[in-house]
């Protein structure tokens, strides 16, 4: 089962494009990285780490330090309908936090193909409304309004 506990990075690069991938289960469905917690115990930061590497092949601890930024602000959501089946019963709500993650504009991409079956580069306001998910593209948002 799924722990109701996850997290969202925003990857972009030093021009502020965004990276958004295409999930695999729902053609057309555009998002940052995200996935939920291992473990009820497991550190955020090490989660987001290890959701960019699994998701997208980078791995965080390569790049230089500060790259990774935790955005101290988290939402809570529902659980889309036809998803609940992954979590414990009577489970509807989700706690998501928000990182960012600064990435060289030649970082090479390798999805997870039973996950991600494309990715794209766009300006942050682009990206910020091909996002199928309101919150991710306020996610977005707010990183780049803060700079």
């Amino acid at each position: 089962m799924k722990i109701p506990i996850s997290v969202l990075v925003v990857i972009f690069q030093p021009n502020r494009d965004v990276l958004l991938i295409e999930r695999a289960d729902r053609s057309g469905f555009w998002q940052s990285v995200t996935g939920s917690l291992d473990a009820p115990d497991e550190n955020l930061e090490l989660a987001a780490k290890r959701e960019v590497f699994e998701e997208t092949g980078i791995k965080v601890d390569s790049l230089p330090p500060g790259s990774l930024q935790n955005m101290r602000h988290h939402i809570e959501y529902e659980i889309y309908p036809e998803w609940r089946f992954r979590y414990a019963p009577g489970v509807t709500k989700n706690i998501e936090h928000w990182f960012a993650l600064e990435v060289p504009e030649n970082i090479a991409i390798k999805l997870s193909p039973r996950e991600h079956v494309d990715y794209q580069w766009l300006p942050f306001a682009e990206a910020a409304k091909k996002c199928f998910s309101r919150s991710n593209g306020e996610a977005i948002l707010k990183l780049f309004s803060a700079s």
